[in-house]
């Protein structure tokens, strides 16, 4: 069978909101006829990818199978579309995938400056599928956090990123100026690498209603800096390293001015920042 990409745009809609109306406002079209294409969906996979209940909507197991590949399905061939008419058009463009936090927009400009006839668009890669853009085509070039993914990549190291337990500022442990791991014995930790619903919003939410700590990436923290929670170095854990990562046989000629470019500026914005931050902290 053919698979209608509307129907499976509508669908990922739905499963994201897990709410009809919710979903229907997004698209632009009436409820009812999103409900319609929805079980004609249904119908057409011959099997129920949604619960409907009075408030809510959830996804059987194949619904959620389903999502996952949609996730990976139409930005694909939105990000292929998109190619076509730059080449018609003549367009030079260069997608440029980021991990949560990590800044880019100083190397953007820098290349911007040497290029100003290139469109620069940047993607966010979810950070547990960092790696996805680079291969499902919606980005030329990843700056990334290890880990992730490697398999046919070229990767660059860049730099580090230190790690900090994110907590309530009512916790005890809030007044801090440091912690090791051993202050974060006993402490729910919410690290959930597996989770894959899991946004960094919903992360800070459940710190700040006080469900447990959070080890986050400094660069995350000072992204997302919000009154009710405080960040506190942790001096024994590990850095994680910050790359730039492009597909292994990718040797555009733009994409290498842009990975020189990068490479240098990323490199020496970090210098800076250990800099101003002084060698203690």
């Amino acid at each position: 069978m053919d698979l209608d990409l509307r129907k499976l745009r509508y669908f990922a809609a739905v499963a994201e909101h897990r709410h009809f109306g919710r979903a229907a406002e997004q698209l632009y079209i009436a409820q009812p006829v999103l409900s319609r294409q929805i079980k004609s969906l249904e119908q057409e996979l011959g099997c129920t990818l949604l619960v409907r209940t009075t408030r809510s909507v959830e996804l059987t197991p194949a619904g959620k199978q389903l999502y996952v590949e949609a996730q990976q399905i139409l930005p694909s061939i939105g990000a292929a579309v998109r190619r076509v008419h730059d080449v018609d058009q003549g367009v030079q463009r260069l997608a440029v995938a980021f991990s949560p936090g990590l800044p880019v927009a100083e190397a953007i400009r820098a290349f911007t400056s040497r290029h100003a006839d290139v469109e620069i668009d940047v993607v966010p890669a979810r950070w547990w599928e960092q790696d996805q853009p680079l291969r499902d085509g919606r980005a030329q070039v990843g700056y990334l956090r290890r880990p992730f993914d490697e398999s046919g990549l070229r990767v660059i190291p860049i730099g580090h990123d230190p790690r900090v337990a994110c907590m309530p500022v009512a916790h005890p442990l809030a007044g801090r100026q440091k912690l090791t791991t051993a202050d974060l014995d006993g402490e729910r930790m919410l690290d959930v690498p597996n989770r894959r619903t899991s946004s960094l919003e919903e992360k800070f939410e459940l710190v700040a209603s006080g469900h447990g700590i959070a080890l986050i990436p400094l660069s995350v923290a000072r992204s997302y800096s919000r009154p009710d929670l405080v960040n506190i170095p942790v001096t024994d854990v590990p850095e994680l390293e910050t790359c730039l990562a492009v597909a292994a046989d990718r040797r555009e000629r733009l994409l290498r001015d842009f990975l020189e470019i990068a490479t240098a500026t990323l490199r020496h914005g970090l210098s800076g920042q250990r800099a101003r931050r002084g060698p203690d902290s």
